[in-house]
């Protein structure tokens, strides 16, 4: 079997995946998470600030010498919304050069939607067609299709963009305050963004892929968020996921960072991402007729492991 390392660099957090398959298929894989924040203030300033920048630089050279230890063949690293924003990703670019020795590939959101789509089916394959959803620190990735096509749009929306914008300094998010409204609103727009590219109405399952979508889901079964197979065969109904995304967006910061399923440095943003997801639900519920729910742990570092096997 060939060895394969993928580097997936979001808006909040860095993940490693050191994967072992051929053919086109993950045999045996682990996963690294840290949250490095680095799109920090970036929809206020429009860059990468020296302290984020820093901290993926650190986070890089770990990964460095994991990657190394285990002997991968190949690497992949892929920088996504923060990085497809910021005004000065060229130090960005360099810096993880110079320590990984190749250039991070800063995907536009379309990319970024296929990956996640093709790591989302190497687990649990939902009935097709289905609407794989990605909610990110900076974006959201709609992708509906099967194995021979999807359709997709990536939008600005994403935990750390509207903790930002609507919920400075939140601890619990208030459903009644004007700043859940306007949040809420803007939402709305982005899914009828989404609905018109994609057509929401044609799916036949829906699926949340990576942090936000697999933590509630976790929350609302009480499951262990490093239980892969657990969290890949679990199924809620629509009504039961909005609840779950309300009791997450309402829990204070420190309510949030007690649940055992709770990585560290999501605690903080993860009510507004619930909140974006709980507006999803509600409408692919709503134009498709669906009535469940499903989550998988599978995502864009799985999709990028497979684009090296």
């Amino acid at each position: 079997m060939r060895k394969v390392a993928g580097i997936d660099c979001g808006t909040n957090s860095i993940r490693l995946i050191l994967a072992e398959g051929e053919d086109g298929k993950i045999f045996r894989s682990t996963k690294t998470m840290k949250v490095i924040r680095l799109g920090e203030n970036l929809d206020a300033t429009g860059q990468i600030s020296e302290a984020a920048l820093q901290r993926a630089f650190a986070a890089t050279q770990e990964y460095a010498k994991k990657i190394a230890d285990f002997g991968a063949e190949k690497v992949r690293f892929v920088a996504t919304s923060a990085s497809r924003d910021a005004k000065n990703a060229e130090v960005f670019v360099g810096g993880i050069k110079q320590i990984l020795g190749q250039s991070p590939q800063v995907i536009p959101g379309s990319v970024e939607a296929s990956l996640s789509f093709q790591g989302a089916l190497s687990g649990n394959v939902p009935p097709l067609p289905a609407l794989i959803v990605d909610i990110g620190g900076g974006s959201t990735e709609f992708i509906l299709g099967d194995e021979q096509e999807q359709k997709c749009l990536s939008t600005p929306m994403g935990s750390v963009r509207f903790t930002e914008r609507y919920f400075p300094g939140e601890d619990g998010i208030d459903l009644a305050s004007p700043a859940n409204a306007r949040a809420s609103e803007q939402a709305r727009k982005l899914i009828a963004q989404a609905d018109a590219a994609v057509s929401l109405k044609n799916t036949k399952a829906l699926v949340g892929v990576a942090g936000t979508s697999n933590t509630v889901m976790a929350m609302a079964l009480g499951l262990s968020y490093d239980n892969q197979q657990a969290l890949d065969s679990a199924v809620l109904s629509c009504e039961e996921m909005i609840a779950a995304c309300e009791k997450m967006a309402t829990m204070t910061v420190a309510e949030r960072a007690r649940l055992p399923y709770m990585p560290s440095g999501r605690e903080d943003v993860i009510g507004a991402g619930a909140l974006i997801w709980k507006e999803i639900v509600a409408a692919v519920a709503d134009a498709s007729g669906i009535s469940q729910v499903r989550c998988s742990s599978r995502d864009i570092l799985d999709g990028i492991a497979l684009s090296l096997l």
